[in-house]
């Protein structure tokens, strides 16, 4: 058993990440002239050079959009998509995403809530995403948060909320820790890294009263105690 729970982790980390550079190579190697793929010339396949291809081209592409005729190319492509009646509404969604995820002043998956879902008492872990802007939040009168609340043990789907700031219990854990915890139904919990002051502190009332969120307050539980 101890040598399953060493090499377990090793080999499916090691078997996916050769499955993920095979595809890549089926997909890109086949897209080279014959003359300038290596595999025609040596009597065995290089495992990985799709992925180099992919990397190289995607830095050219990078360092080719930074200069003036790259920025021209990419307003006249983005004009020409813009007027697509469907592919404009596809373009404009993936590129909001993407640009929002990897933009470095982004607060996106950088923190593990709880809350209260579905119901009083029952509460469910997710990820801030964004603070809530637009119609929404002009509609509401509280300070709402776009909250994304995944699915075990697939992380990728979920729900996205619209909750209070008030009513959310910021954690302490890594959002790592929180996708390992979803992605593993419960199985596998992170260790409470607080200081044990902090541990005896209890911010959530009791369920079986008032279950809405208690706001943690240093001055109320100094008065309090």
């Amino acid at each position: 058993m101890a040598g399953v729970l060493v090499t377990a982790p090793i080999g499916i980390t090691f078997y996916i990440s050769w499955l993920l550079i095979r595809w890549v190579d089926a997909q890109v190697t086949p897209l080279l002239p014959p003359a300038y793929n290596p595999e025609n010339y040596l009597p065995f396949a290089i495992p990985g050079l799709g992925l180099v291809i992919v990397f190289i081209v995607l830095t050219f592409i990078g360092w080719s959009t930074a200069g003036l005729l790259g920025r021209l190319w990419t307003r006249v492509s983005e004009h020409f998509l813009r007027r697509m009646p469907v592919i404009r509404s596809v373009y404009a969604a993936v590129k909001q995403i993407i640009e929002t995820i990897l933009k470095q002043q982004s607060n996106a998956f950088r923190e593990v809530v709880l809350f209260e879902y579905p119901r009083r008492g029952s509460w469910a872990i997710g990820f801030i995403t964004g603070q809530t802007q637009g119609e929404v939040q002009n509609l509401t009168t509280d300070d709402v948060v776009n909250v994304f609340l995944p699915t075990t043990p697939n992380p990728t789907s979920g729900y996205l909320l619209f909750i209070p700031k008030k009513e959310l219990v910021i954690l302490d854990m890594t959002v790592e820790e929180g996708i390992k915890m979803v992605v593993s139904g419960g199985i596998v919990t992170p260790p409470d890294r607080r200081p044990a002051a902090e541990q005896e502190k209890k911010r959530v009332a009791p369920a079986d009263g008032d279950t809405r969120t208690v706001p943690h307050n240093p001055e109320t539980d100094k008065a309090a105690e």
